[in-house]
């Protein structure tokens, strides 16, 4: 779990969500906490936000699965929604994800030790990528 290390932290956050077939734009402030638990087994995700004046809460475990080699994810929404997804660090500054339940994949890239990137895309018709969610986290 140490490939989590440049995650670990409180983290103010910035979003940005454009238009598109997923959602309205909007923009919206939150704030998280990435953390090791359980003897350094686990990784989780705890945060809230507010987009649009809405409310939002999310907690989200990363472990490593044995039987798989890989990282996995699941993550539980205030609003009763969840979802798994598969991880792969690309290098040792980008974390990608692969949500089950969907076409989005998901990166978190760290642009200093002090800045994170989180995008979130979805293929368009053509099959390209197309940005749905970017989240800015700048370490508190």
């Amino acid at each position: 779990m140490e490939q989590f290390s440049f995650l670990l932290g409180n983290w103010g956050m910035e979003y940005n969500i454009p238009k598109s077939v997923l959602s309205e734009a909007a923009t919206g402030m939150g704030k998280g906490t990435f953390k090791k638990v359980l003897d350094d087994r686990y990784v989780t995700f705890d945060y809230s936000t507010l987009i649009n004046e809405q409310k939002g809460q999310a907690y989200g475990i990363f472990a490593w699965d044995r039987k798989l080699e890989t990282h996995r994810f699941w993550w539980f929404e205030s609003s009763g929604n969840f979802s798994t997804a598969t991880c792969k660090f690309i290098n040792d500054d980008t974390l990608f994800m692969n949500w089950h339940d969907s076409l989005l994949i998901q990166t978190f890239k760290k642009v200093n030790p002090n800045k994170i990137i989180l995008r979130m895309e979805n293929p368009d018709s053509d099959g390209n990528f197309k940005l749905v969610m970017e989240v800015t986290f700048n370490r508190k």
